[in-house]
């Protein structure tokens, strides 16, 4: 069974704005899964179906076999996090400390318990220092590793993060996709993000989907997809850089290829062998 199941959801806006279309979707336990669109294609509105913050005018949401309604809301949001875009928008409390702690007490979570919770949380994403901190005076990518905790801590089954490198300068992005992966690596935490970064996908994503005008146009791997190049830049997305400039020097004759590759690695390899 999926861990998250949308069967023919489509959502209208009370202005009658047709944000989602008859949405299909399926994700696993464990994926790591990008969503991709340009703006106004449908992602936020898609993230918000997920935990119930909006229900579906037609179809179903369920998670782990529990449906999308209000009887089952206290249990779907407790496996289902939701880290936003802007960190200030997530982080209200006076230290790290009582931000982590705000989450587990409302899930009556005391004691020792609590104390331990909080613990585990920051050391995963490497802040136990921080604890007494003012999160409004950390760093953007500080932030960005406060709210994954207070996420963390709750441990949820799903994490759903809204352009999770917004904001981040490249050594904040490198570091937050190791985090990212080793939490779905060792934890065994199930990632859906949205991003408009397309050169972290290839790094981050098992599995891409592409919305555009609230439909899914494309679905697959990051290869699989990405191959569709001329689909992406009719809705205004591009393929990671360093996929472009191989592009360039295929058309050039620099190089012979047929796989256009997604990451540096792959780059690398690529000119080894056209050497």
């Amino acid at each position: 069974m999926e861990l998250i199941n949308l069967a023919n959801v489509s959502y209208v806006y009370s202005d009658g704005t047709l944000a989602l279309n008859n949405i299909n979707l399926k994700i696993k336990k464990g994926e790591k899964v990008a969503i991709l669109g340009p703006n106004g294609a449908g992602k936020s509105t898609l993230f918000q179906l997920f935990n119930g913050l909006l229900k579906p005018t037609t179809g179903t949401v369920s998670i782990e076999g529990l449906e999308v309604t209000k009887k089952n809301l206290s249990e779907i949001r407790r496996n289902v996090g939701m880290v936003f875009q802007d960190s200030d928008d997530q982080l209200f409390n006076s230290t790290v400390h009582q931000e982590i702690a705000y989450g587990l007490m409302n899930m009556k979570v005391s004691g020792k318990n609590l104390e331990d919770s909080i613990a585990w949380a920051l050391n995963v994403v490497g802040m136990t220092e921080y604890s007494n901190k003012s999160p409004h005076n950390l760093s953007g990518g500080e932030k960005k590793r406060v709210a994954l905790a207070s996420v963390l801590s709750m441990k949820p089954k799903v994490m759903v993060l809204d352009e999770p490198t917004s904001a981040l300068d490249p050594r904040g992005v490198s570091k937050l996709i190791k985090l990212l992966n080793s939490i779905n690596q060792d934890l065994d935490i199930t990632m859906i993000f949205a991003t408009h970064d397309v050169d972290i996908v290839p790094l981050l994503a098992d599995r891409v989907y592409v919305l555009s005008k609230g439909e899914i146009v494309l679905g697959g791997t990051t290869v699989e997809v990405f191959k569709n190049k001329e689909i992406l830049r009719e809705i205004d997305l591009r393929l990671p850089r360093v996929a472009h400039l191989t592009e360039l020097l295929i058309r050039d004759g620099a190089i012979k290829e047929d796989e256009l590759p997604l990451t540096i690695g792959q780059a690398r390899k690529l000119l080894e062998k056209n050497k």
